[in-house]
């Protein structure tokens, strides 16, 4: 392990195969570290805008009262009554296409939403002429908590010159925020029974909207819902954004694999250097050879120094990637100060601090490539130092 002076070289190999084996584990860890972080918190922030479950019926009305007393209650925290529709907003001069949510006054307190410490404006007094709206639509519009907003419905009213489609005045009683650009730019609430008759909606029409205790495990209780509501239309928030999740999958995946490419490059160096560590040590082989030493117990010995080296530049690696990954907030804000530029800004990702997430079946999968990659470019050379003639190799000393 510890070259001589006059293979010293051989040192110097054996260093770059540590950094580079160290270096290449850490970044995947700091990186999949992130990505899950990014992922968990897209998931919370759509999660806390969305229903887990929403369930659209097609004949039968849906009836609360009912359900309360089946096997929903076990998987739920709360069961709503929604509905919806498409708008324009018009303030001045500028027009806005919107979605209309339409809830009862008592249930839109319950949303998460609603809950959120950055939301502004009465949560109780969702009635008849009153809308919520997002941030960045306030902005969009300048509108204000108390200002008074004309809204187009997109049914109309028959008259003697034809279909005029429906107008109505609403003043802004709250501003939420979601995190998310999208929704609080193109998503505005209001009373559900002022919904239902500005797009002529029945009641017969409306959605169950499911909060599940547990969100994440969406699948499975998604079928349990799908058992329930047989001749509905079932569909998850992890339905509602399928594409977004399956793209950040795939790049998670292309990242992991171009990143290990690093651990792969950092371990070809333990060949070269095992390489030259045979050559340099040939007259060493082939005393012990020539002593009775067996084959096997050569390549063992050439074997270990490859998985030395590559066993505690894991370990290193782990040791750095986690501790990055737990201060990589902290050091995001200090290179922003030092170098007076916004790394990760939050218009474009949406999140105001760089999320990270320690996923230790992620670490161990890490950890279990680059110690097989290192055991893999061992056993080449050590087979070559086990094969060495001990009759040519002491021939001319």
């Amino acid at each position: 392990m510890k070259a001589r002076k006059k293979d010293g070289f051989l040192n110097v190999i054996s260093i770059f195969s540590f950094i580079g084996i160290s270096l290449g584990v850490a970044v995947l860890i700091i990186v999949m570290s992130v990505m899950n972080g990014f992922r968990t918190e897209l998931i919370n922030k759509i999660v806390g805008f969305n229903a887990h479950i929403t369930v659209k019926p097609y004949e039968n009305v849906i009836e609360i009262e009912k359900l309360k007393l089946n096997n929903l209650k076990l998987i739920s925290d709360e069961l709503i009554l929604s509905n919806s529709g498409e708008a324009i907003m018009i303030k001045s001069e500028t027009s806005k296409g919107i979605v209309l949510r339409g809830y009862k006054n008592n249930d839109f307190p319950k949303l998460e939403l609603v809950k959120n410490k950055n939301f502004l404006g009465n949560r109780n007094n969702l009635t008849k002429n009153f809308i919520s709206i997002g941030k960045e639509l306030s902005f969009t519009l300048n509108l204000n908590i108390g200002d008074d907003i004309t809204i187009m419905s997109s049914s109309g009213i028959e008259t003697i010159i034809g279909n005029i489609p429906k107008q109505k005045t609403f003043t802004v009683v709250s501003i939420f925020e979601s995190g998310l650009v999208d929704f609080d730019n193109n998503i505005a609430f209001i009373n559900l029974s002022t919904l239902e008759e500005f797009f002529n909606l029945k009641k017969d029409d409306r959605n169950l909207e499911i909060y599940l205790k547990n969100p994440q495990k969406i699948e499975d209780q998604k079928e349990i819902v799908q058992k329930i509501f047989k001749n509905e239309f079932v569909y998850s928030w992890s339905d509602m954004n399928s594409a977004l999740f399956s793209a950040l999958k795939v790049e998670r995946n292309v990242m992991f694999i171009i990143l290990s490419l690093i651990i792969i490059v950092a371990a070809f160096n333990i060949i070269s250097g095992l390489t030259i560590l045979v050559k340099n040590k040939t007259k060493d082989i082939a005393i012990l050879k020539s002593i009775g030493v067996l084959n096997k117990s050569i390549v063992k010995i050439f074997f270990l120094v490859g998985v030395i080296i590559g066993t505690s530049a894991t370990i290193f690696g782990i040791i750095l990637g986690v501790t990055f990954s737990i201060y990589v907030e902290s050091l995001r804000q200090f290179l922003s100060t030092l170098f007076n530029i916004s790394l990760f800004p939050e218009e474009i990702y949406f999140l105001s601090t760089m999320p990270s997430e320690i996923n230790p079946p992620s670490i161990l999968l890490i950890s279990l490539c680059s110690i097989i990659i290192t055991i893999i470019v061992s056993i080449f050379p050590a087979l070559k130092a086990a094969k060495l003639d001990p009759v040519k190799a002491l021939k001319y000393e």
